[in-house]
């Protein structure tokens, strides 16, 4: 009997590290369509590369056509072991560039959504510190669900995140930010904007937004009198119901600000009806050096210190 053949003989190229990126792209984006604008080059060509790889692989790894795009097994498999294999080839990279004493490479940072508005702008400051140290560092963002950015800086995905700190994780070091205030809000075309002190008993008979993502239970708890009537994954889509009219629901102070100072928005009874969520910056425990990332951290931590000293 003849003895198995490797499919993916011979060593690895920088061209099949550009046919797994595209790859990558194609699979975060749901297909050919979106892919194409976000790596801006045809369809055509993405469908060729695709073809490429699955002929290195001598691997079928996703089903076209008209019935949509979908991964097959092996695809599945394939795409977590390209994460692995980019994650390890920036990892090298960053590595050997932390060598010298210009900062090279990237930072790969996901945040959890709307804190662009917080008064306390540690994560801006840090990264316009970091720029002026490396000016060739190179800053990626990812908006992603606090989950998600957890499992991401384990893996290796992500080198730093920021997260609601509802819980900790034994993998992950963690350096508290700040804390975010949030109150409870109505439209101004809301049946209670013009009432002064709102009761429980009016609250339970309006009609109330969800958060859709993790919550600690004391925030749980809070939600829990309201009559839920719809729901959304993040704060923007819970600020796109308030102004609605129709609902009432719980946004954080800084993010709301916009609307209460313009009159289209307001706090029901300021001070009550309110909760506060600590926010920390996450890394993981055990990850090889990385002289971009130790830069920031650096930089994160003198503005947190600063800011506890005022």
């Amino acid at each position: 009997m003849s003895a198995r053949k490797d499919a993916l003989a011979g060593q690895m190229s920088d061209a099949d590290l550009r046919l797994l990126r595209i790859y990558k792209k194609v699979v975060e984006c749901g297909g050919f369509a979106a892919a194409e604008v976000e790596l801006n080059i045809s369809r055509a060509a993405i469908s060729m590369a695709m073809n490429d790889l699955e002929t290195r692989l001598s691997l079928r790894l996703c089903q076209r056509g008209r019935s949509g795009f979908s991964l097959t097994d092996e695809g599945a498999e394939v795409y977590e072991a390209t994460l692995q294999l980019l994650a390890a080839t920036e990892g090298f990279r960053t590595r050997v560039n932390s060598l010298h004493a210009w900062l090279k490479g990237e930072l790969n940072i996901g945040i959890t959504d709307n804190l662009v508005t917080m008064p306390e702008m540690h994560i801006t400051h840090a990264l316009s510190a970091l720029k002026k140290r490396g000016p060739d560092v190179h800053i990626n963002i990812r908006m992603i669900p606090p989950s998600d950015i957890e499992l991401a800086v384990l893996d290796g995905r992500l080198h730093t995140g920021v997260i609601p700190a509802f819980k900790t994780l034994p993998g992950l070091h963690y350096l508290s930010l700040y804390e975010e205030i949030s109150e409870l809000y109505c439209a101004s075309d809301h049946p209670l904007y013009e009432a002064e002190n709102v009761t429980e008993a009016q609250l339970a008979e309006c009609e109330a937004v969800l958060p859709a993502y993790a919550q600690s239970p004391a925030i749980k708890a809070l939600h829990d009198p309201l009559r839920t009537a719809a729901s959304a994954t993040d704060r923007e889509g819970i600020a796109f119901l308030i102004l609605s009219g129709r609902y009432i629901g719980y946004l954080p102070t800084h993010y709301a600000q916009r609307w209460v100072r313009d009159g289209r928005m307001k706090a029901l009874n300021p001070g009550k009806f309110r909760y506060v969520t600590r926010y920390s910056s996450i890394t993981r425990k055990g990850a090889p050096p990385n002289r971009v990332l130790e830069c920031y951290l650096e930089e994160l931590e003198r503005l947190v210190g600063a800011s506890s000293r005022a």
